[in-house]
């Protein structure tokens, strides 16, 4: 396929912007000596395009494109009610293009319905090897010609970021240049190394928390041996564990967000002719934290984002057992972050049909290179990342680590912000990125 085919099928203006539906087929497989055939097979990548009404509709069309992508893997693009935070900085000189990237949102889902379509596990696994950051790339290229774009800018937040340095490495003449948000990934080693790393923050993360609201060490503690002792089940029916209990840390990623832990926690008990039992809303709060119906593809392919050329072998779980303070047995209970376990498979009733396919995907050898060090080495596309000294997801050790690799990679360091800055003080990070490496152009 020498072209993206490419149709915009709806266009709509509210709340000061103007948006397109872009639906383009590209190439299930980019790398195929057949991907350009006629037969070849083909997906659906789905992207929608917000313009500021304050541009005419004539000066959008000369406004250069941005491409924003998104965090993941399996986080299809946000769906923006209207221009705010990094949108609103961003629109003032882009058209922005919100990629859904493949296997998310409208770019040909992936799913416990839909996966069985491909045959059994084995065929499974095959499919989901084409929807990592080097296919996104080159579905990102081929859509970049589609709409007769000159080299843009791309803004990827968190894995976005990972996708990024995967488009400096093998397609960096399609790049203007490129802003990073908490989202650069290690260029070599094991995934072991990551969640090593990970862990120490987390761990750190759940003392600071319990230094700002100490009484709610005794209600996680509190919650963990309830569920020890009484079976409690979330609102679609499955049993709420320790394990999926310590899932709700997710909340300790973000400064925006952390706080709302305390607010979940506050209300989980109610009093009931059974005795103390966990409230209606405080299950289902959770159950909107633990479930990946939303986002299998993150669960299985979580993972593989730092797999190259070995298994990764379950390596959240491996990693785990060197960190006894995490166990849903310990005295003393902390909550977790991203990882993925191989328990995801068995308690959650939208991945438990997809337990085969992601074992197989956790002891392939043989996953492709997603970075090029050389040419990241020798890079010369402008580009600027932010760096939270504290992230939870994403080391700062690892992050300076990789930008040290990457020839006139800028990066800003701060520590008033999480994973999440760009839901804090999206504006001013944008505006501020953006502007290093505008400094480096003129």
């Amino acid at each position: 396929m020498d072209a993206a085919i490419h149709t915009v099928r709806a266009r709509h203006e509210y709340r000061g912007m103007r948006t397109a539906e872009h639906y383009f087929s590209v190439p299930l497989d980019h790398f195929s000596p057949a991907a350009n055939g006629a037969d070849s097979e083909t997906i659906t990548v789905f992207a929608r395009e917000y313009v500021s009404t304050e541009h005419s509709e004539a000066a959008a069309e000369r406004l250069p494109w941005l491409v924003y992508l998104q965090g993941g893997p399996g986080g299809r693009g946000n769906r923006l009610m209207s221009l705010g935070g990094w949108s609103k900085a961003a629109a003032k000189d882009f058209r922005i293009l919100m990629l859904d990237q493949r296997g998310t949102g409208l770019s040909s889902p992936i799913d416990r319905n839909t996966l069985p379509a491909r045959g059994d596990a084995p065929a499974q696994a095959r499919y989901l090897e084409h929807f990592r950051a080097d296919s996104i790339v080159a579905d990102a290229e081929l859509i970049r010609h589609a709409l007769g774009s000159e080299p843009w800018t791309i803004y990827g937040q968190s894995y976005g970021g990972f996708c990024a340095l995967t488009y400096l490495s093998f397609a960096p003449d399609g790049l203007r240049e490129v802003l990073i948000t908490g989202g650069l990934a290690p260029l070599t080693g094991p995934a072991d190394r990551v969640y090593r790393e990970t862990f120490k923050r987390v761990a750190a993360r759940n003392a600071e928390y319990y230094g700002w609201y100490p009484e709610d060490r005794g209600a996680v503690n509190r919650i963990a041996r309830h569920l020890r002792d009484t079976e409690e089940f979330l609102p679609g029916g499955e049993r709420l564990t320790v394990e999926r209990f310590q899932m709700v840390g997710s909340f300790l990623g973000g400064n925006t967000r952390v706080d709302g832990l305390h607010h979940l926690l506050e209300d989980a008990f109610v009093d009931t002719p059974r005795g103390a039992r966990l409230s209606d809303a405080f299950l289902e709060q959770v159950r909107s934290l633990v479930s990946r119906a939303g986002n299998p593809l993150y669960a299985l392919m979580h993972e593989s984002i730092y797999g190259q050329g070995r298994a990764t072998d379950w390596a959240a779980w491996r990693v785990l057992r060197e960190f006894p303070e995490f166990s849903p047995n310990a005295p003393e209970v902390l909550l977790t972050g991203e990882m993925v376990y191989p328990w995801y498979f068995e308690q959650d009733a939208a991945l438990r049909p997809l337990k085969d396919v992601a074992e197989l995907l956790a002891a392939k050898t043989d996953w492709k290179p997603l970075y090029d060090t050389a040419q990241l080495a020798a890079n010369t596309v402008p580009a600027a990342a932010a760096v939270y000294s504290d992230d939870i997801y994403v080391e700062r050790g690892l992050s300076l680590e990789t930008a040290a690799a990457v020839r006139g990679l800028q990066t800003w360091e701060s520590s008033d912000f999480h994973h999440d800055g760009i839901a804090d003080d999206g504006e001013a990070i944008f505006s501020r990125l953006l502007g290093m490496v505008r400094s480096v152009r003129s």
